[in-house]
Parts: structure tokens; C-alpha cells; sequence
């Protein structure tokens, strides 16, 4: 009966979410934004070199066919009419560089990866600093460090420094970005610049490689990206929303092989099956939504308004600010970036972004490195037999701390130990780590912006974990709110293709989402314990700093 009730719910709309580690084919209903069904497919990575990371392109295109074939059976096992689905939209992981040829489709590289959680903010002296191999059961799409050569060339040329490079585009010359990884293929890839002198070279980050492929690709696939992803290249200007002349010269980029730069919310062409996928009634349905992964959480979580913010828990953590129509430059070390442009024809909201380098990954290396849990599940059962750290304190500053201190010679530390610590006090003392460093962010967020935040829309893998939620609440001293649906990602880019004109399925109105419940969580211990507990981790970040400063790893030409 559950299943002929979902066959006649309306419409519905697919989102590909192409993360850093795996992929995933999620579908739903566009009017009470219910998961109907999905799939997902891991994604590997490969280190070439220490300080590289690497993904191959046809793998991760590859795993979204299977993951859209796979999701298209799983719905028709429950009776639900897959040509029902009206649109899809694309989240991806942001900054990763693909170079492919045109006439051939072939990548003419791997795809160098961006990390998955440093501080984006990552000024030369901290970007050295993570060039040590990623410690075992950390991420590893960690620092790809390739670039670092590039960076010290290009800020000898800039002078003051990087203002000129992030007046433009809210952000600091960095590895981290996308125009340093195109400047290192177009130096060292012969491949590459081959194509490029042949004019057969395309670039774009994920979500351009996978719109291009699945609206046709070498027959007539479509080109483009969206504002969010553009805005993470380093060449995006995001006052004008075009490709900068200035900084294309600058980095010598040439601006023929960039992608077109649409809204978020529109549609860019249609699916073109030339796959062997059994899918075929996905055939013709329009792609029209693209956001990259943390602009799509933004979207997700409604956070519409301008003050309204989310943080990811994964590996690291992403909070990210709406500030409204308004570019706010941040003297905290936080990003400037573009949030979301829903439709050609609507304006442009921008946020301010700060993340946490070290989360989930701090609970893996507790598993991995110390062996004190089998699973990251086993994390909270233990700290919930204490219900304190007992005065212990844990900086998982394994690769240096990020915002708001840019200090590399940081390395991690567990302190306050005394005979009566046990592994319960160490598993709650990390999660505490991952607490305070959010309040670090937020903190720098609200002097940024001058309006404290009110509450904190939280999701990701690490919210099933009620005490660090409840702790998180106790560390802000302000409300966390969790949605029940957690695949907010997945659901701001479905979002996004469902309100674009000319599919018309999905409104964004927050009172449409009424289905979507969510979980709140107040603080349940006084300001004044609260401040206390802060301060004591300032002392204890303070006696992180100093310890070692390292080199980085030496590029290699590639023929």
C-alpha cells in the first residue's frame, strides 16, 4: 500500500551529490521534500607523489551513471514511476580541476583534488605546514601541496601582497583553489598544453565535467558552471559575476577554455543517454540546478535570510553565514564567497565562510591511530560513560591551526591529563575539540558581521551524535537546530533544479517545507561554565603553538 501511495506523490527531482569520497543518486519529492530513494558508489583517491592527491575524472563520471542507474531500479522496485522525475540538479566537491579535450572527451589529467576541510583561508606559511603526510584514518584528500611553488611565485608578483587577487574574488592566493591547479597543469603537462596551443582544451571544476558529459559531451554537451563554483576558481570576479580579464592575465589563464557562468537555478541543457544506462526515461530530463557542496547545504537548510547560518560536520567542519546581497571582507581569516544566485533573473546572495581542518577526522584518528574505539559510532557510547573530559583538553592541531589563529608551527596536544584520565575522558575531550573550534569560527563570524547569531542550523554525518550536539549548544551557549532529513546537500541542489523556470516543481518557500522536522537542542548549562570551559581551551590552543615548521614537497614536470 506504502508503495502505490508513493507512486502517485507528484513530481520529483534527482540530485547528483559527487563528493570527495564517494558519490551518491539521491531522489525527491518536490512537495514535501521526502528522500524517495538513492544510491551511492566510493570514489577513490591516488597519491602520485607525497603532498598530491588525485582523482581520476572518468571514475567519478563513471560512479554518477551507476549511481543514477542503480536509483532508477531501486524506485521502480517500489512502484515509483521514474518518469515522474522532472529534473536534477548537481552538488559537487568544490575546487578540484579537470582539464579534458573536446574533440575526444578524454581527461587530459587526473582531476587534482582540493582538500576536504583545511582552513580555505590557507596564507603560504600555512599551507607549508600540512605538507607532512596525512596521519592514518585522517582524510585522505587532505592538502594536495603541488602548488605551493606556484603560490610563492605568483605573490612575489602581487604587491601588498594578495588584496589584489582577493578584492576581486574574497579570496587569498592559495593552493587551495582552483587557478593555481590550472597554472600548475598549463606549467607542467604536456598533455595539457598541447591541447590548450591546439584549442581542444576544456576546463572546469567537477560540476562542469559532469553537466558537459551528461548533456552530451563531445556531441554537443553544454559548458558551464554556476556562480557558487565559479567563485571558488580565483578567477571569478564576485562583483561583476563574470571571469575576471585582470586576474586571467595575471595567472595567464586563457579565458577560451573557461566554462559559461550561470545562476544556480536554470536550465543548462538536457540529459543525453549515450551511456549504456538502463535509465533511459531520464533521457531529455533538464539538468538545472548546480551549487557547489556547501553553498547547496545553505540552500538545503533554508538559510535564506541574510544572518542565517549551517555548519558541516564531516571530516572537517564548513560553517557558512548568509550576508544578504552584501559582500562582507572579513579581518578574521574568513572567505568571502557567493552563496547561491536562484535564477538568471534573481540577485546574488553572498556568505562569509570559515571551517574547523580538523572534525570527524580526529574521531578516525582516535580509531585508527590510537585504537581507544573499533567505530566512529563507539565514540559517543564512551563519552557519555563520563560526562565530562574531567579537565582534559584535546587540540587536534595535527597539521597546524587554521582560523582564527594561521599559525603552522601548531601540532597537536591532549592536556590536563591526570592518573585518574581514561579513553572515556580522551573521546570526550574530542568532541569537545570539534565544539570549540566551531565557536572559534562563529566567533570570528560575529565580529565580521556585528550580528551575533541567534542559532546554528547544523548537519552532516557527525549530527547523529546527540552529545556532540548537545555540547556544541552548551559551547555556543545558543540553540543547535537539526533537521530530520539530513541529506541537506543533496536536497539544495534538488531544490535549485525543481524552482528554475521553465520546470516550475518546487517552490522555495520555507512554509512548503513543513514536513522537513527539525531537532533542537539548548543549552543546558550556564553562560558562565560556558565561558569558562572556552577560555580553558584558549589556554590549552596557546600551548599547541611553537612545535615544528616543515618544507614542502617539489614539483615534477610532467610529460
Amino acid at each position: 500500500m506504502a508503495a502505490t501511495k508513493k507512486a502517485i506523490l507528484g513530481p520529483l527531482v534527482g540530485a547528483v551529490d559527487q563528493g570527495t569520497s564517494s558519490t551518491r543518486f539521491l531522489v525527491f519529492n518536490s512537495k514535501t521534500a521526502e528522500l524517495l530513494s538513492h544510491h551511492q558508489v566510493e570514489i577513490k583517491q591516488e597519491f602520485p607523489k607525497e603532498g598530491w592527491v588525485e582523482q581520476d575524472p572518468k571514475e567519478i563520471l563513471q560512479s554518477v551513471y551507476e549511481c543514477i542507474e542503480k536509483t532508477c531500479e531501486k524506485l521502480g522496485q517500489l512502484n515509483i514511476d521514474i518518469s515522474n522525475i522532472k529534473a536534477i540538479g548537481v552538488s559537487n566537491q568544490r575546487e578540484t580541476t579537470v582539464v579534458w579535450d573536446k574533440l575526444t572527451g578524454e581527461p587530459l589529467y587526473n582531476a587534482v583534488a582540493a582538500p576536504v576541510s583545511p582552513g580555505p583561508s590557507v596564507p603560504v606559511a600555512v599551507v607549508r605546514s600540512g605538507s607532512s603526510v596525512p596521519a592514518a584514518g585522517t582524510s585522505s584528500v587532505w592538502l594536495d601541496l603541488r602548488t605551493q611553488s606556484t603560490v610563492e611565485n605568483l605573490s612575489k608578483r602581487i604587491p601588498g601582497n594578495n588584496n589584489f587577487v582577493k578584492s576581486k574574488t574574497g579570496l587569498p592566493l592559495s593552493t587551495y583553489f582552483s587557478a593555481v591547479k590550472l597554472r600548475w597543469l598549463l606549467d607542467n603537462v604536456r598533455k595539457v598544453q598541447k591541447a590548450v596551443e591546439e584549442n581542444r582544451a576544456l576546463f572546469g571544476t567537477i560540476d562542469s565535467w559532469l553537466i558537459w558529459s551528461l548533456t552530451g559531451g563531445v556531441n554537443g554537451g553544454v559548458h558551464c558552471t554556476d556562480v557558487t563554483n565559479a567563485s571558488r576558481t580565483m578567477l571569478f570576479n564576485i562583483h561583476s559575476l563574470e571571469w575576471d580579464k585582470e586576474l586571467c592575465e595575471f595567472f595567464e589563464i586563457p579565458m577560451e577554455i573557461l566554462p559559461n557562468v550561470r545562476s544556480s537555478s536554470e536550465i543548462y541543457g538536457l540529459m543525453k543517454i549515450s551511456h549504456s544506462l538502463k535509465a533511459g526515461a531520464l533521457e531529455g530530463v533538464p539538468i538545472s540546478g548546480c551549487l557547489g557542496d556547501q553553498s547547496a547545504a545553505l540552500v538545503g537548510q533554508m538559510c535564506f535570510q541574510d544572518g542565517q547560518a549551517k555548519n558541516t560536520y564531516g571530516t572537517g567542519c564548513f560553517l557558512l553565514c548568509n550576508t544578504g546581497h552584501k559582500c562582507v571582507f572579513s579581518e578574521h581569516g574568513l572567505l568571502t564567497t557567493v552563496a547561491y544566485k536562484l535564477g538568471r533573473d534573481k540577485p546574488v546572495y553572498y556568505a562569509l565562510e570559515g571551517s574547523v581542518a580538523i572534525a570527524g577526522a580526529v574521531i578516525r584518528w582516535l580509531r585508527d591511530n590510537l585504537g581507544i574505539i573499533k567505530s566512529s559510532e563507539e565514540i559517543e557510547k564512551l563519552a557519555k560513560e563520563v560526562g565530562t573530559s574531567y579537565g582534559c583538553y584535546f587540540v587536534p592541531a595535527f597539521s597546524g591551526l587554521y582560523a582564527p589563529y594561521w599559525e603552522p608551527s601548531a601540532r597537536g596536544i591532549i592536556c590536563g591529563l591526570t592518573q585518574f584520565t581514561n579513553k572515556c575522558h580522551i573521546a570526550f575531550a574530542a568532541l569537545e575539540a570539534v565544539c570549540f573550534q566551531t565557536r572559534e569560527i562563529l566567533d570570528a563570524m560575529n565580529r565580521d558581521c556585528g550580528i551575533p547569531l541567534s542559532h546554528l542550523q547544523v548537519d552532516g554525518g557527525m549530527t547523529s551524535n546527540k552529545i556532540l550536539m548537545q555540547l556544541q549548544a552548551d559551547i555556543l551557549y545558543i540553540p543547535v537546530v537539526k533537521p530530520s532529513m539530513p541529506e541537506t546537500t543533496a536536497l539544495g541542489a534538488a531544490m535549485a533544479a525543481g524552482a528554475a523556470e521553465g520546470v516550475g516543481v518546487w517552490s522555495l518557500e520555507p512554509e512548503d517545507l513543513s514536513a522537513v522536522t527539525m531537532e533542537r537542542f539548548e543549552p543546558q548549562i550556564n553562560a558562565e561554565e560556558s565561558e569558562i570551559r572556552y577560555s580553558t581551551w584558549k589556554k590549552a590552543v596557546m600551548k599547541s603553538m611553537g612545535w615544528v615548521t616543515t618544507q614542502s614537497p617539489e614539483s615534477v614536470v610532467l610529460k
